[in-house]
């Protein structure tokens, strides 16, 4: 099967890459993914990856989960746990940091 649908990317944006990898390190730009510009796990407090918190404002700039390799698999796999909790009527943690 192709998997070409899970990588997207735009060099020519003016902030790529836009983030660093874990540890502050740079990310290797040929394999940035820009899919996942905005993160879709945003609304979850515990999103799988490495958010900072200012106050309620849930900060990804150190995280990379979804830009970097596997990152694809990373957010359908976090998302499918919180749809399947909504199946279940349990309401993922959404708002502030954990606490």
């Amino acid at each position: 099967m192709n998997e070409r649908f899970k990588h997207f990317q735009n060099a020519a944006c003016e902030y790529f890459p836009c983030h660093k990898g874990p540890g502050g390190e740079e990310m290797a730009p040929a394999t940035f993914n820009c899919l996942f510009c905005y993160c879709p796990l945003y609304f979850l407090r515990d999103c799988g990856g490495s958010p900072g918190w200012r106050g309620l404002v849930k900060d990804c700039t150190g995280c990379a989960l979804p830009h970097a390799p596997g990152g694809w698999e990373a957010v359908q796999a976090r998302l499918g746990k919180a749809f399947a909790d909504l199946r279940e009527g349990r309401a993922p943690e959404t708002l502030g940091p954990a606490g």
